[in-house]
């Protein structure tokens, strides 16, 4: 995932939280607002809470802050630790971030294809279509096995 795709992913999650409605909407709204101050460091506090509580908006947000290094020293171990967290409460932007993290064995993980395969496979389900484009690149790098392991994993995903 390029700078460009993460920006991408902030945009769409910015607009999908700010028309979600929850329990803790206005601090999310205020760690918006901070955010577009790029008072970066304000976002971050008004996002834990939020986070906490299981907006998976803002932790796929804290994750972007911590791969960035925007308003926290850049640390794509604890990166990889938010969009996790994210990408299992189902928000196809950290799906994405996920599997980019494992195509490319960032943030403390090793490369994995099928890892990465699965999920961008639940990412593109998810509606994300840089997922999308990234599933069909990944996939001229693996096997007929490896891709259809993947695709196995992310239908027992599913099933959960």
């Amino acid at each position: 995932m390029t700078i460009a795709k993460l920006r991408n992913t902030l945009s769409a999650a910015v607009l999908l939280g700010l028309a979600v409605a929850t329990p803790a909407s206005a601090d999310f709204q205020a760690a918006m607002a901070a955010w577009q101050q790029q008072d970066y460091r304000q976002a971050m506090s008004e996002l834990v809470p939020v986070a906490a509580a299981g907006n998976a908006d803002a932790q796929e947000l804290i994750g972007v802050l911590y791969a960035l290094g925007l308003g926290v020293k850049q640390d794509r171990v604890k990166a990889f630790e938010w969009y996790l967290v994210s990408a299992e409460n189902g928000h196809a932007g950290a799906q994405s971030g996920v599997g980019w993290y494992y195509e490319l064995g960032l943030g403390g993980v090793p490369i994995d294809f099928v890892q990465a395969h699965m999920w961008y496979t639940l990412s593109t389900i998810g509606g994300d279509i840089d997922a999308a484009i990234s599933l069909e690149d990944i996939e001229t790098q693996m096997t007929p096995e490896q891709i259809s392991q993947a695709q196995q994993m992310a239908a027992d995903y599913l099933a959960r």
